[in-house]
């Protein structure tokens, strides 16, 4: 099911953001209708939201072990982002305080390298641009990777701010929040070691400013 049902559509948003919610594990667009070649394995969407949630985690994909749990960041790099958050996970999985809505909701596949590959464009195309119409503006989006951060800043009429690498969109970090409200951030991942040693603003800035933001917004919920 990849549509929204007829009534659906004419709902108010309360239920036109559940039924979103509801039909998005069942989407089959990469297998069926896909953009290129079609998900190499049957699909299992992972999405996290809420009416309530107004802390955002806006990632890429799924990897293989989120695959394989269904459920967002169950690996070494969900381990380090909540560290970055300052969270548990008892708060990173209250659906009612923290959402997480990836790119691509599905595990996207490995390359001939055995890196994942990007995020299935299915996903934005047919549900992104609806479900953030419906969801309420959070405090704060923590916008992982390229692909999440260009996706919000256009969509929040600030293209702009985007800069020609990654590195340049985190370390321009202040600049960006303060315009949109949203973080740009590295992904958690230990490939990124090397870069977190070379740049410490990141472990002595903007972690603690995400930390305190993070306090902030879940005092106020």
């Amino acid at each position: 099911m990849n549509e929204l049902q007829p009534t659906a559509r004419n709902a108010g948003p309360a239920e036109a953001l559940e039924a979103i919610l509801e039909a998005v594990p069942h989407c089959r667009i990469c297998i069926e209708s896909p953009r290129g070649r079609p998900l190499p394995h049957a699909p299992r969407p992972v999405l996290r939201a809420s009416a309530t949630a107004r802390i955002m985690v806006c990632g890429q994909a799924p990897g293989t072990r989120v695959h394989a749990s269904g459920a967002p960041f169950t690996d070494p790099s969900g381990v380090r982002l909540r560290s970055w958050m300052g969270i548990g996970e008892d708060v990173f999985y209250d659906v009612a305080k923290v959402a997480v809505v990836p790119m691509g909701f599905c595990f996207p596949g490995l390359d001939a390298k055995g890196s994942d590959l990007p995020p299935r464009r299915e996903c934005a195309a047919a549900w992104h641009d609806r479900l953030f119409a419906l969801l309420p503006r959070p405090g704060i989006i923590l916008a992982v990777g390229t692909y999440a951060q260009r996706y919000h800043l256009a969509r929040l009429g600030a293209a702009e701010l985007l800069r020609p690498t990654l590195h340049e969109t985190v370390a321009d970090w202040r600049a960006v929040h303060a315009a949109t409200g949203v973080m740009p951030m590295p992904h958690p991942s230990w490939r990124n070691n090397a870069w977190i040693k070379r740049n410490p603003w990141f472990d002595e800035e903007l972690v603690p400013f995400v930390r305190a933001e993070v306090v902030r917004i879940l005092a106020s919920s």
